[in-house]
């Protein structure tokens, strides 16, 4: 709701994870082999294009609340060749679960769209409607914020997930049942 300019250097360097971290993105994908992706949070798209890049039969769904910048991210795409992405701009309340009736299952979910304790909780309890098994939630900035702090704190307590794994930065989430509950804290 906000009318700000802002130029495209300033929102790379605050927005833009870490190669690092887009890389271990790519390879839980691949190794996982995901086909029903969604994020939550485009920007520039540069996340986007690695989740996508990872084979061209995969669905990546992908949300954005602003228009100008899902613009930059749609110039990225198209630059890249990567057709498997369907951009999705608006408030993520009402995209998300538009989204979400498209995938029906979702394999892979990136949340970096709202980094407060609300909306996250929202968004995953949204999305835990359509996981499976083997499907793979990470959020992003997981100690950002108390707030941040406190969803991440939520997540790993909740009663379907069974593993997570704390990389300072991001928290990935699995679901497998046979999995014995645990929580890893690692520092790459």
């Amino acid at each position: 709701g906000q009318t700000k300019n802002k130029k495209v250097s300033k929102i790379a360097k605050n927005a833009l994870k870490k190669p690092k971290y887009s890389q271990l993105l790519f390879r839980l994908l691949n190794y996982f082999e995901c086909e029903n992706i969604l994020e939550i949070g485009t920007s520039l798209g540069i996340t986007t294009c690695y989740l996508a890049a990872v084979n061209k039969n995969t669905k990546v769904i992908t949300l954005e609340g602003c228009k100008n910048t899902s613009a930059i991210a749609k110039s990225n795409f198209n630059r890249l060749n990567l057709s498997n992405i369907d951009l999705r701009i608006g408030n993520f309340n009402k995209t998300l679960k538009l989204a979400t009736t498209h995938l029906q299952t979702i394999d892979f979910a990136f949340f970096d769209g709202n980094h407060k304790y609300e909306p996250t909780i929202s968004y995953f309890n949204h999305c835990l409607e359509h996981i499976t098994d083997s499907s793979i939630f990470v959020f992003d900035d997981i100690h950002w914020s108390t707030e941040m702090e406190s969803a991440w704190e939520y997540i790993k307590g909740h009663p379907k997930v069974t593993c997570t794994i704390d990389l300072y930065e991001v928290g990935i989430v699995f679901f497998k049942k046979e999995i014995k509950k645990s929580d890893f804290v690692l520092f790459i």
